[in-house]
C-alpha cells in the first residue's frame, strides 16, 4: 500500500496557503486554487510544509489521507508553476 499520505506537501515561497475549517485556499503567483477537505481528514501547517492527517487506522479514512495530499500538492504546484 502507498505511504503518500505521511509526506508533507512542500510550499514554495511566493504561496499563500489559507485552511478554513475543511477548506485549503492556495494562492500563488500563476492563479488561485481551492480544495474542500472530506470530513474526517485535517490538513495541518508543520514544520516541514503541510500536513495531512486522518482520525484513526478505520478502512474509509486511509484513502481519502493519500487522496487528499495529492490533490493539495496538485493545488499547490498549479498555483506555484502552472500547468503546462
Amino acid at each position: 500500500m502507498s505511504r503518500i499520505g505521511r509526506l508533507p506537501v512542500t510550499v514554495p515561497a511566493g504561496v499563500d496557503i489559507a485552511i478554513e475549517g475543511q477548506t485549503v485556499k492556495v494562492k500563488g503567483p500563476k492563479g488561485e486554487l481551492s480544495h474542500v477537505v472530506a470530513e474526517p481528514i485535517t490538513v495541518e501547517r508543520g514544520e516541514n510544509g503541510l500536513e495531512v492527517k486522518r482520525p484513526d487506522d478505520a478502512r474509509t479514512p486511509r484513502p481519502l489521507r493519500g487522496l487528499t495530499r495529492t490533490r493539495v500538492n496538485h493545488g499547490v504546484h498549479g498555483g506555484a508553476d502552472g500547468y503546462e
